[in-house]
């Protein structure tokens, strides 16, 4: 019998490129999605629901149709500078919503819940590799809406009997080298994908924000991420509470963080073009560095970030960006 995975956010970039993975591993993803930053056309890998998390009755219409195993948890709002001007926008459009999803899947009795959390709850510990135990002080609502989530879900454990893997990491980067899905954003927010749009004239210039920092070349620093890791990390912790090992939170990275003169070096060497930049002001609540270790995940659940080089992660993306994007 097919084992249905409740996939919010499946239409948008992480989670399509989950669905994908969740079909190879075997499994029936079912995206549940608004479709006001995800796309339909990256819906190719099981059934497609279009709602709203706000809404309770839709989505438990949606659990009683498809009886889904478990719960996979990608649907946010996810910009850090909208996060600093809008906080109340990321409190109602994250924390609200995941708590109608949480009580909507614990009372169709569907307790197997993977959770897409983030680096940012850390806040900046400057010089720190992140780990599971590091404390947490975010430094806008966007991480502190996570951070809510995270406890929320622990709380309903303990209530409920509800089992989480939570996964914290922070820049994901590269697409399926397949190239069935990718990232495409708008507005477009991410440094790779920014700066593959400079580099094809789609728009002016990348802008740098922040050139002052107290790192070697004065850039922020950031722990990149493939994407096709990262979703491999998810398949395996959906595997690990199929098993019943309990609720467990894992950082996602590959302990070495590159910083944004870096990254665009590198892309020079893949694409064997020049980046046209702009130097600007740093952006009100970017930490200085964030690199995330991944001990835990490589011990007790096996993952290897394998493709997560930052030559694989650009190439698979300029890969993409050549192949052409969603369209509304």
């Amino acid at each position: 019998m097919a084992k249905h995975v409740l996939v919010t956010g499946g239409a948008g970039y992480i989670g399509s490129h989950a669905c994908k993975a969740l079909k190879a591993a075997g499994y029936v993803p079912v995206t549940f999605d608004s479709l006001v930053t995800g796309w339909e056309q990256a819906v190719k890998f099981g059934p497609f629901e279009r709602g709203e998390l706000a809404d309770r009755a839709r989505l438990d219409e949606v659990f009683a149709k498809w009886q889904p195993v478990a719960v996979m948890h990608f649907a946010a709002l996810s910009q850090v500078g909208e996060a600093m001007k809008e906080p109340g926008k990321y409190w109602r459009g994250n924390v609200s919503a995941s708590l109608t999803l949480i009580e909507a899947a614990v009372a169709a009795g569907c307790l197997d819940f993977v959770f897409s959390s983030t680096c940012a709850t850390y806040g900046d510990h400057d010089g720190v590799m992140l780990d599971e135990d590091t404390p947490q002080t975010p430094l806008n609502s966007y991480g502190a809406s996570k951070r809510a989530i995270e406890d929320m879900l622990k709380d309903f454990g303990a209530a409920h009997g509800l089992r989480s893997v939570i996964f914290r990491y922070f820049n994901v980067a590269g697409a399926d080298p397949e190239t069935e899905v990718g990232e495409f954003h708008q507005p477009e927010t991410h440094l790779i994908p920014l700066m593959l749009d400079a580099i094809e004239g789609k728009r002016a210039a990348l802008t740098v924000f922040g050139t002052d920092y107290p790192t070697p070349d004065g850039t922020c620093i950031r722990d990149y991420v493939h994407v096709m890791d990262l979703v491999d990390a998810h398949v395996l912790g959906l595997q690990w509470l199929e098993a019943g090992k309990g609720s467990r939170v894992f950082c996602l990275g590959t302990g070495r963080g590159f910083s944004v003169r870096e990254v665009i070096d590198h892309s020079r060497a893949v694409t064997n073009r020049e980046v046209p930049i702009v130097l600007g002001d740093r952006r009100a609540g970017d930490a200085v560095k964030l690199v995330s270790g991944s001990e835990r995940a490589m011990a007790e659940l096996g993952w290897q970030p394998a493709r997560s080089t930052l030559a694989q992660m650009i190439g698979d993306a300029w890969k993409w960006h050549q192949s052409g994007h969603y369209d509304r």
